[in-house]
């Protein structure tokens, strides 16, 4: 293993964000001070902003996703670690619209306060703004976990499916009452065969043996509760899928998005594995896959292992999946 490149711990979020900026000028405009970027090009029929973010190392989530169809603005925090709400409360200032700011948060503590406080000014400056928060992440679903279910895999599914919405000009109230739904249709479970490599000392952040997978791995390097041994993927992931069908109440008949996520360093050539085994897995079980996304969208670092998602998906819910946007990262 080896140190990250960069100039140093502290500037290496700012000069990507930089770096990212330069290169998608035609999409985003950069707020160097305040450590944002806003989307250039949105829907004039758009009377909500779309502001999400969260820790850096996570790319292409968040700012990868600000542009047309999907968000107004995204902050990037240090490495797994919140955005200060400064950077929120100013890039929702500068995207708020006539109906206010919603505010995409997945579940941790330090985004759901940092977004709450940010909120709070904005309201005192007369800025209506709520917040969707994403807890999609099966593996801390626990009585003894107080803060709930994570927000992973599935959170960039809820940003297509709401800038799409956004976009047909819904108020705020209704596309926060949209954005609960469509979370609470969503489910993430994630594993790995070994760990992200830790920035400050170049090492493992923890150790696997060859013959073991932390089976309900988090993001930001969260072990699991338990270690699973290696298995084909085909077993792997019919009980992954398992486990998401029976937490969402899923049957024959039901129809989802799925989505094969990469968390930093598999191949391609693994991710299109898992999604053939995923798709016979969900085909035998009578539910239909209306789309399919496959690849790197909300990583962790370097980490090896893959997340799968589904999100219950009605015909409304593909048709709005399906509306065209343009950003850095969105494949379609």
């Amino acid at each position: 293993m080896a140190l990250y490149f960069g100039n140093s711990s502290d500037s290496l979020v700012i000069d990507a964000l930089a770096g990212f900026a330069r290169a998608h000028g035609d999409l985003v405009a950069h707020d160097v001070e305040h450590g944002f970027v806003r989307a250039l090009h949105t829907s004039p029929a758009r009377r909500v902003g779309l502001v999400s973010g969260g820790g850096a190392g996570h790319e292409p989530l968040h700012t990868g996703f600000v542009g047309l169809g999907m968000l107004d603005a995204a902050c990037p925090g240090r490495i797994f670690a919140s955005p200060h709400n400064r950077q929120v409360f100013m890039a929702s200032r500068a995207v708020a619209r006539e109906d206010g700011v919603l505010h995409l948060v997945k579940n941790y503590t330090g985004d759901r306060i940092n977004f709450g406080i940010a909120a709070e000014r904005l309201v005192h400056e007369g800025i209506a703004c709520t917040r969707v928060l994403i807890d999609d992440d099966l593996a801390s679903e626990s009585e003894e976990i107080a803060a709930g279910r994570r927000g992973t895999g599935a959170t960039v599914l809820v940003e297509k499916v709401l800038g799409a919405a956004a976009d047909t000009g819904l108020g705020l109230r209704d596309l926060a009452d949209l954005g609960t739904d469509l979370v609470s249709r969503c489910r993430s479970l994630a594993v790995a065969s070994a760990s992200h490599t830790a920035p400050t000392t170049g090492l493992p952040a923890f150790e696997l043996p060859i013959d073991r997978m932390e089976y309900g791995v988090g993001i930001h390097g969260e072990r699991a509760d338990h270690t699973v041994p290696r298995q084909p993927v085909r077993e792997l992931v019919g009980n992954m899928a398992g486990a998401l069908e029976k937490s969402l109440g899923l049957g024959k008949g039901a129809s989802v998005i799925l989505l094969v996520n990469g968390l930093g360093s598999l191949t391609r050539l693994e991710l299109y594995a898992v999604l053939a085994d995923a798709a016979r897995v969900l085909d035998a079980r009578g539910i239909t896959t209306e789309r399919v996304l496959v690849g790197d969208f909300v990583t962790a670092l370097d980490m090896r292992g893959f997340s799968l998602s589904v999100m219950v998906a009605d015909a409304e819910t593909v048709k709005l999946f399906d509306a065209p946007a343009r950003t850095a990262a969105w494949p379609r």
